[in-house]
This record gives structure tokens, C-alpha cells and sequence, in this order.
């Protein structure tokens, strides 16, 4: 059995429509008007009227920018109530004893396009993981790295499908181990972070991006991605002094989906994403890919990982890993069904056994980072500079340490 739990709502996108909110460089539905007082005609007749006239242009101006955005709102609300009532309770419950029978596997899930899209795409490999280890499997759903993170940090989650710097984090500091890596079709032994832009001029060209970052809006991933935000800071932008958060003309900050269409929408102007999800972009939404090109690619990324508490037994441990690990191979229509499974899940081939030195990877891309930023960031002094060095070193030291624990 899978229960579903469906975690909808990020905070930008709700601050982003708040016609009250204060203005900054983040995206917003529209800015605040000035509205100069008129305190001699404060008494004057007709004031109400033209109150509620303003107060109705208000609304009208804030429609007309929000109004698709709330249509989806609605749908995704309504969707939300249906899907997440029955469960709600079970996924707010604390950790439940880690050998307790029948109690639900309580799976995480990274917002790689929608949350329920995400939920959906994951239910039969899941409802076949519950039949084979006989106890129910939980789906948590999210809409970012921020919710699942915070999920995981209050012990809300036991077996995560994580990437990068998250699985790097629920390793080494939230009592987790890797259990297996995703393969895709392509046989590569990873995937590559991508620039998106528009076809058309004139926000079309790496070389004028990197010319005049400030006039360009940017779409990018959460800072806890990979491929959505560290890799392309790490490898083009920092190299090129320019940072990311501060830059550009304008952020707006979300999946790879949304970071797709807000540039083929001309809603901003460059987008980070990566090969595998902008695959599946183009099959899902051919049009708006059509208008879309790539001007920028990075090195190969390691694939995702799949993990797990790690106070569950080393025999349930096993068993999971070996769950993975066996599916959709062999011959017969049961492998056959499986593979299809797999397809559809943002098209992979399988999973490979794996342990937390598999991070090993993630770990030097964080360290990178870290040390881009000390080198390039301004400092009171060099003294200041070196300490905050010999802190980075220190901890990927530490962190390394900790990976070389094989798991399961």
C-alpha cells in the first residue's frame, strides 16, 4: 500500500503575488504604486467612490497578473486536500521504531518537475517496494529542496531519492546511508548542468550573458541544487566574477521546469536546468522547448543517489538495497512491466549498488564552491581570508572521513 502526501506552497511564489509585499530585486507580480496623499479633500464628497474605483483598478491590475497563477493555485489546492487528507497525520507523525511491523516507509522525494507530478511518476515502483518488503510505503511529496531538507532534518523521512549537496547532507549530518545510483538509457555515468535561452535576440549568447550579466534575468535552481544553481556558480559563473545571487537584473527561483518556461514564456531571459529534466521538458512541452537553446553545458555530474535511515537494521538495509538493485532486470513480463516503470520515471535504466563514498564527488563539488566563494568574496583581511580557508579544509577533511563509512 502507498499512502500519498502532497506538500504544495513555496514561500517565494506566494511573497512573489503579494501586491503589499515591499519591492526587491526578487520577481514579483507587479510593485507597489506611490499614492500621494490629499489631505485637503479628505472630507470631500465623492471619496468613497473614488476609493473603491482605485481599490477595484487595484484588483483588475493584480488579475490580470495573477490570475493563471491562481486558476493553478486552486486546481493544486484542490488536488492537494484530496490527496493528502487521508495520510496528513502519518507523515507528521514522529519517527516511528525503526523494526516496527507495518509501519509505513516514509519515502522522499526530490521536486524535479511539480510535486504531484514528481509523486505520481514515483507510485508503482514504490507500490512494488511495499509488496516486496510487506509493510506499507509513504510518499512525501514537496515543491522544494527547502520543505524536503527541513523533512529530513525532523526525522520525517526515512529512505529519500536526494542528488548532490542534499544527499551529501542527509549522510554526513542526518544519519543516513546510500543504499544505490540511478543509471539512465544513455549509459553515461552522469549528466550536465545546462544555460537555457530564448533563440531570439538579443538575450541569446553566452558571450553577451557574460558581457553584461546585469541586464539578463535569471531562472534558476534552489542553492541546495546541483545542476540548478552550485555547478553553474562553480564552473562559469564565479570563474567569471559574477555571482549568481547578486548580479543579474532580476531571480526567480524554482524547479527546472519552472526555470524552463519562465524563459520560453519571456518571463526571464537565461535558465539554469540539466540534460536529463530538459529531455523530458521537450516531451512534455515541445512548443515552448522549440523556442529554447542551449548556450552553456558543464562536466559530467554523478546521477542521483537513494538513501536511507541509517537506524534501520543492516538486514533491512540490505533488503532495500537489493530490491533496487534487482528491478527491471532479468527477462519475462514481470522485468518487463518494471523497465516500463522505470521509462516513465524520468527515463532510467536502473539502479547500481552503492555506498556513502559514492558522495565522494558531491563532496569536492561542495568544497569547490566554498573555496570559489572565500577567494573571490572581499575580506577586512588576508588573515581573515586564510582562516576562513583553513575552516574549509578542515571540514572536507572531516566530511571525507565520514563518507569513507561504506553504509549497508
Amino acid at each position: 500500500m502507498v499512502s500519498n502526501c502532497v506538500l504544495t506552497g513555496a514561500p517565494w511564489t506566494i511573497h512573489r503575488l503579494d501586491p503589499a509585499a515591499a519591492p526587491n530585486k526578487k520577481m514579483q507580480a507587479f510593485p507597489n504604486r506611490a499614492r500621494p496623499s490629499a489631505p485637503d479633500r479628505r472630507d470631500a464628497p465623492g471619496r468613497e467612490s473614488r476609493i473603491m474605483a482605485r481599490r477595484g483598478h487595484d484588483i483588475a491590475a493584480f488579475g490580470r497578473h495573477a490570475g493563471r497563477w491562481l486558476h493553478r493555485a486552486v486546481v493544486a489546492l484542490a488536488a492537494t486536500l484530496a490527496l493528502a487528507a487521508p495520510f496528513a497525520t502519518v507523515a507528521a507523525q514522529p519517527s516511528a521504531p525503526k523494526g516496527a511491523e507495518g509501519t509505513p516507509l516514509r519515502f522522499g522525494i526530490l521536486p524535479l518537475g511539480g510535486a504531484f507530478e514528481s509523486r505520481n511518476d514515483w507510485v508503482p515502483l514504490l507500490t512494488d517496494l511495499s509488496r516486496a518488503i510487506g509493510r506499507p510505503v509513504s510518499v512525501l511529496s514537496v515543491t522544494s529542496y527547502e520543505a524536503l531538507e527541513k523533512a529530513i532534518q525532523r526525522d520525517e523521512v526515512d529512505m529519500a531519492f536526494l542528488s548532490g549537496k542534499m544527499a551529501l547532507d542527509a549522510v554526513t549530518l542526518h544519519g543516513m546511508n546510500v543504499l544505490a545510483q540511478v543509471t539512465r538509457h544513455d549509459g553515461l555515468p552522469g549528466y550536465r548542468a545546462l544555460l537555457l535561452s530564448r533563440k531570439t535576440e538579443p538575450f541569446n549568447s553566452l558571450k553577451a550573458l557574460l558581457a553584461q550579466p546585469d541586464n539578463w534575468r535569471l531562472a534558476r535552481g534552489e542553492s541546495r541544487s546541483v545542476s540548478g544553481f552550485i555547478v553553474p556558480q562553480l564552473q562559469l559563473f564565479l570563474p567569471n566574477h559574477i555571482a549568481m545571487e547578486t548580479r543579474f537584473r532580476s531571480e526567480l527561483v524554482g524547479t527546472h521546469q519552472v526555470t524552463a518556461l519562465a524563459v520560453a514564456n519571456g518571463e526571464a531571459d537565461v535558465a539554469t536546468n540539466n540534460t536529463a529534466d530538459f529531455e523530458r521538458f521537450r516531451l512534455q512541452f515541445p512548443a515552448e522547448a522549440e523556442r529554447l537553446q542551449v548556450i552553456w553545458e558543464s562536466d559530467l555530474i554523478p546521477h542521483a543517489q537513494i538513501v536511507v535511515r541509517r537506524s534501520y537494521s543492516p538486514e533491512f538495509q540490505k533488503k532495500l538495497q537489493g530490491f533496487l538493485v534487482d528491478y527491471a532486470r532479468g527477462t519475462g513480463e514481470k522485468a518487463d512491466a518494471e523497465r516500463a516503470v522505470l521509462k516513465s520515471l524520468h527515463d532510467l535504466a536502473g539502479f547500481l549498488a552503492a555506498d556513502n563514498q559514492s558522495l565522494q564527488p558531491a563532496a569536492k563539488l561542495a568544497y569547490q564552491l566554498a573555496r570559489q566563494n572565500a577567494m573571490t568574496s572581499q575580506w577586512v583581511s588576508e588573515t581573515a581570508r586564510q582562516a576562513r580557508l583553513q575552516r574549509i579544509e578542515a571540514a572536507y577533511a572531516e566530511q571525507m572521513n565520514r563518507l569513507r563509512d561504506a553504509g549497508p
